[in-house]
């Protein structure tokens, strides 16, 4: 399904741009600067005028302003006016950018290509998700085996006109009778669970509503799962503020007959999730409250008023289940393992006895799954993924190795399943999918994905630059081959740096769009993440959150010293947590960047607790302004409170999306209002709310390539 990717020379001569095609296979179209003036940033007119409040807050003797609070109340008609005044400023400012309808035409046109998921097998079915290139959502196929004739099973393109119904996720039964998955409207957390015959491809009556971050747990017979919600509050709506329930839903019953299973009475921020073992006798019970440890209990589903056991309640590391092999559960576990262990649980009349089957190593265990009689351990070795195969008493009986700097996800599916799968990705390989035969340990390959670009014009390394404290810390560029280290090459930033989230070597095509162009993308690695373990998580974390800040300064100053870039050249990017880094990096270093692009970011870090019992968990990575110490740390970085009258800020583009219920967008409204105020040079400070959208998740095709186009021609302006 490729289209001719050259542009017309008229689009392109009404642009003041030219484009010239490099030696690829097929056209790969370049930006040139034509007219340097054509490309120059706009100065705004003005911007809508934000009315303050004198609201003042006491943290531990500290008066604090907000004078921005009135646009905490996002449902309020005066709210909605002044996002309506907003985007009325920024929407016909990104149109007019001189280069935003040709990157619009190239996202479209490298987008346009066949994706495929990687495939599971369950019960003999072979399952997987494929957009044929523009579709807005994934369609769901199955098949009978791995060589059947694959037949669409849901296609949630045909749920909505403008493709923002999402499935958010899928959760096959046993048997892969039964499909229970869950839509997601306009992007919003909350999901609605629907069940779908597989046989004849028709939803049951079933559904259920309070969800947000639910998992499905099935009974081995299919007759029914377990789920956990919200509770309703007096007016019949699901309050997310409070914490989950586990209930059992029957197939073929009314949500009002489900029955709430298991609820934690005394641990107001104890949320508990189920999985089911030992043939439906055992429901497992995983605690979460926060991102840095757990807990795990059983309790008995054969006896009415069991007691709950404790599996694992010291809370001392994170124990997640990997899987069940006769007697013995499987757990992979960071208890006295930074990096990652995996552990075995058996219980002999009532006693627990726990061992390690897989010890941990210097490079990071990411995740395990079990398959047949094997475990298959994916590793990080210095942020390149590399897979292990061992047997069920440790011994390694495979490995996976991969030569190019790249990433691997897969080896899902059935316990009993004879075949698995996984797929290679990298910042230039969109994608290669293997068939790993479970008994004899062969890969086949199975799926090229093809998208009709000469990735051999192209170049990955991965760099070690030194932060502020002396740590060293990974970053990887890339750019065309032959790039000159000039110092003149506009660079784009990205980074994360939270949540133990790792910030692995994958394809996007909005990047590849920005790097065709002659740009240079880098990618930091920086403490918080997951990269090197949980001690690297922990270091960028609460009272030690300003390393992270450090590493991306510290990656910027390096980009510079290297000769890749300068900072009249150099934007800086992130999402969400990312957008608190990006937010907290422009008000340090306003001098550093020209042009920043914080998405739904967490930007106002002395409220961030207060929207939801899940924003509230994020406490163990932020802290609490309710703890003197915390709130110093946490004051000392807000990017809404460290922003200074009169200075010049970088070109912000501050987007968020209106139905985001996780990052609340009034963190975005709040920091834009101040950011305008105290913006002290001509340099644009926009923000874009996107109607119809939430956190990112289940945004459809054609929002993505809109929102990307406005990003790229913003960078190309600003960096001109």
């Amino acid at each position: 399904m490729k289209k001719n990717l050259i542009y017309a020379a008229v689009v392109a001569a009404s642009a003041g741009l030219t484009f010239a095609c490099t030696s690829s296979n097929t056209a790969d179209t370049s930006l040139v600067e034509n007219e340097t003036q054509s490309l120059a940033m706009p100065k705004v007119p003005g911007y809508p005028a934000t009315k303050t409040v004198a609201q003042q807050d006491n943290y531990h003797g500290t008066m604090v302003s907000d004078p921005y609070r009135w646009l905490e109340d996002e449902k309020s008609e005066e709210v909605k006016a002044w996002v309506d005044s907003q985007n009325t400023l920024a929407r016909p400012y990104l149109a007019n950018l001189p280069s935003r309808e040709l990157y619009k035409e190239r996202l479209t046109a490298l987008w346009d290509y066949e994706k495929y998921s990687t495939p599971y097998m369950v019960n003999g079915k072979l399952f997987y998700s494929y957009n044929d290139g523009l579709q807005n959502q994934y369609v769901l196929y199955m098949a009978d085996g791995v060589n059947g004739e694959p037949e669409v099973l849901i296609d949630p393109n045909t749920l909505s006109d403008d493709g923002t119904v999402s499935m958010a996720s899928t959760e096959l039964s046993p048997k892969a009778s039964y499909l229970a998955y869950m839509l997601s409207d306009g992007g919003t957390d909350w999901k609605t669970i629907h069940v779908r015959n597989t046989s004849s491809k028709t939803d049951l009556t079933d559904t259920i509503e309070g969800i947000k971050f639910s998992n499905i747990a099935w009974l081995p017979d299919e007759s029914g799962f377990f789920y956990s919600r919200y509770p309703q509050n007096e007016a019949g709506k699901y309050d997310d503020s409070q914490t989950v329930s586990i209930y059992f839903h029957a197939i073929g019953t009314e949500q009002s007959a489900d029955e709430k299973v298991f609820a934690f009475e005394n641990k107001p921020t104890w949320n508990p999730y189920p999985s089911v073992v030992q043939d439906g006798e055992t429901l497992l019970i995983s605690v979460f409250e926060g991102y840095q440890a757990n807990g795990v209990y059983a309790k008995s589903l054969e006896e009415e008023n069991s007691e709950l056991v404790p599996v694992f309640d010291k809370w001392d590391g994170r124990y997640d289940l990997i899987g069940e092999h006769k007697d013995a559960l499987f757990f992979k576990s960071t208890a006295g393992a930074p990096t990652g262990k995996v552990i075995k649980v058996k219980y002999d009349d009532g006693v627990k006895a726990t061992s390690t089957v897989i010890e941990s190593t210097a490079d990071t265990l990411s995740s395990v799954s079990l398959l047949g009689e094997k475990l298959f351990a994916q590793y990080l070795k210095d942020v390149k993924g590399q897979v292990s195969v061992f047997d069920l008493s440790g011994k390694k009986v495979d490995e996976i190795a991969f030569s190019d700097i790249g990433s691997v996800s897969g080896f899902y599916g059935g316990k009993n399943a004879d075949t698995t799968f996984y797929k290679l990705t990298g910042f230039t390989n969109p994608g290669q999918v293997y068939a790993y035969n479970v008994e004899s340990g062969e890969s086949s390959l199975f799926k090229t994905i093809n998208t009709g670009i000469n990735y051999d014009d192209y170049e990955t390394k991965q760099v070690f630059y030194t932060s502020k404290d002396g740590t060293k810390v990974p970053m990887f560029i890339v750019h065309k081959k032959g790039l000159k280290l000039d110092g003149n090459n506009k660079t784009l930033l990205y980074g994360y740096g939270g949540f133990n989230i790792s910030l692995l070597p994958r394809y996007s095509v909005s990047r590849m769009v920005w790097v065709e162009q002659g740009n240079v993308l880098a990618i930091a690695n920086l403490r918080g993440g997951g990269e090197y373990g949980q001690q690297w998580h922990k270091a960028g974390t609460k009272l030690n959150k300003q390393n992270v800040f450090d590493d991306f300064i510290a990656a910027g100053e390096y980009l510079v010293e290297s000769g890749y870039t300068n900072p009249d050249k150099m934007g800086i990017q992130g999402g969400s947590n990312g957008g608190l880094l990006v937010g907290a990096t422009l008000t340090q270093r306003p001098d550093l960047f020209s042009a920043a692009l914080p998405a739904v970011g967490v930007l106002d870090m002395l409220r961030y607790h207060t929207p939801s019992a899940n924003a509230r968990a994020w406490s163990s990575d932020y802290g609490l302004s309710e703890n003197k110490d915390e709130f110093n740390a946490l004051y000392a970085y807000s990017p809404l409170h460290n922003t200074k009258p009169g200075t010049c800020y970088p070109a912000t583009l501050v987007t968020t999306g209106d139905h985001d219920d996780r990052v609340v967008p009034w963190h975005s409204y709040k920091f834009a209002a101040q950011l305008q105020a105290d913006q002290g040079c001509d340099n644009p400070v926009l923000l874009r709310v996107e109607t119809r959208a939430g956190h990112g998740a289940g945004t459809p095709t054609w929002m993505r390539i809109e929102g990307y186009a406005d990003q790229w021609a913003f960078l190309e302006s600003a960096l001109n």
